[in-house]
C-alpha cells in the first residue's frame, strides 16, 4: 500500500515536472527547461519540508540553551530534514522489499525493526545497513493498512516476533520502533508482555501525541492527538514495562510536537539537537546511540533454561 501511494505521488510529481519543462521548452532553450522544472519540483518538496518546520515552531516547547542552534545549525538540520524526506521517500521505500537478514555469527540479539505512520521497512534501510555490518540479526515488519487503528498492528507485530524468535533461536529480541511504530510497540507490550524482548527503543515517538496528528489521516492519526484517549489509556497500562524501554529523541524535531512528548517518564531518554523527525533514523549519531542500546540489552540477556521455554 506505501509503495503504491508513493509511486502515485512520484508519478504526480514527473507529471508536473513534464508540464513545466513543456511550458518553460517555449521560452528558453530544451536544457534549461528541464534544469527548471527539476527545481521546481524541488523546491515545492523543500516548501512542504519548511512548513513543517514553522508548524513546529508553533506547537513547540522552549529549548534549553544548549541545544539551541545558531544559524548555520538551523540550516544544517533543514538540509539533513530535506536530503532524508527525499531519500526515504522517492527512493528507499520505493525499493523496500522485506527481506530478513540472519548472521552466521551474530554478536547481539536479533532486532525487530517498525516503522511509523505512512512509511514501510524501507525506512530503516540507513539502520539495516549498518545491523547488517555488526553482523546483527533483524527484520522489519510493515504495518497494513496504512490507516488503521494503533491497536491493529499488534498482532503483526507479535507474528514477527515469534518469525524471529524462531528464526534465529535467540531467548529475546530488541525492537526498534520510529514514530508512530513506538506507540505501537508499546501496544505490542501491554497485550503479551515482556517475555521476549530486552529492550524496547522508540525513536522519535509521540509518547504523548503531537500537535501536528490533526493533519493526518486515519484512526491512527486521531489516536496521536494530544487529548487521545487512547494515549492516556496507554500511559495508565504499561508503566511496568517502561524500565525496558529507550527513548530516543531530537529537540528540534518537526513532527512530533513539543519535542518533549517524546520523553516517557519511567523510560530512558536520551535526548539529541538539530536532527529532524525522518533524519533521525539515518544521522550517524542516532544510530550509533541505536546500536549501543542493542549491544548493551544483548549482554544483559542470558539464555533461557529449558524450564522456561514454551
Amino acid at each position: 500500500m506505501v509503495v503504491r501511494i508513493l509511486l502515485a505521488i512520484m508519478a504526480m510529481q514527473v507529471a508536473a515536472a513534464l508540464a513545466i519543462w513543456y511550458a518553460a521548452a517555449q521560452y528558453v532553450p530544451l536544457d534549461l527547461a528541464l534544469l527548471l522544472a527539476v527545481l521546481a519540483v524541488v523546491l515545492v518538496r523543500g516548501a512542504i519540508n519548511a512548513n513543517n518546520f514553522r508548524m513546529a515552531r508553533k506547537f513547540g516547547c522552549a529549548v534549553p540553551a544548549e541545544h539551541r542552534l545558531d544559524p548555520a545549525g538551523r540550516l544544517c538540520l533543514f538540509c539533513g530534514e530535506f536530503r532524508a524526506s527525499m531519500l526515504t521517500s522517492s527512493w528507499t521505500m520505493l525499493r523496500h522489499t522485506p527481506a530478513p537478514f540472519f548472521a552466521a555469527e551474530a554478536r547481539a540479539l536479533p532486532v525487530l525493526l517498525v516503522h511509523g505512520y505512512g512509511c514501510n521497512g524501507g525506512f530503516w534501510a540507513a539502520l539495516r545497513a549498518l545491523l547488517r555490518r555488526e553482523r546483527i540479526s533483524h527484520d522489519t515488519v510493515d504495518l497494513e493498512p496504512v490507516t488503521a487503528p494503533l491497536d491493529d498492528y499488534v498482532a503483526q507485530v507479535e507474528c514477527a516476533v515469534q518469525r524471529l524468535l524462531a528464526a534465529t533461536g535467540a531467548p529475546r529480541i530488541v525492537v526498534v520502533a520510529h514514530s508512530m511504530g513506538g506507540l505501537v510497540a508499546r501496544a505490542w507490550l501491554r497485550r503479551h508482555g515482556a517475555r521476549n524482548v530486552a529492550r524496547v527503543v522508540t525513536v522519535g515517538t509521540p509518547h504523548h501525541g503531537t500537535g501536528l496528528a490533526s493533519l493526518g489521516i486515519g484512526a491512527n492519526a486521531r489516536q496521536m492527538r494530544r487529548d487521545s484517549g487512547w494515549l492516556a489509556q496507554l500511559a495508565q497500562d504499561d508503566t511496568a514495562y517502561r524500565p525496558l524501554i529507550t527513548s530516543v529523541w531530537s529537540w528540534h524535531d518537526n513532527i512530533v510536537v513539543p519535542a518533549t512528548s517524546c520523553q516517557l517518564a519511567g523510560a530512558s531518554n536520551i535526548a539529541f539537537s538539530g536532527i529532524g523527525h525522518v533524519a533521525l533514523g539515518s544521522d550517524p549519531r542516532v544510530l550509533s546511540c541505536i546500536l549501543d542500546e542493542i549491544l548493551a540489552a544483548s549482554r544483559l540477556t542470558r539464555p533461557r533454561s529449558p524450564a522456561t521455554i514454551n
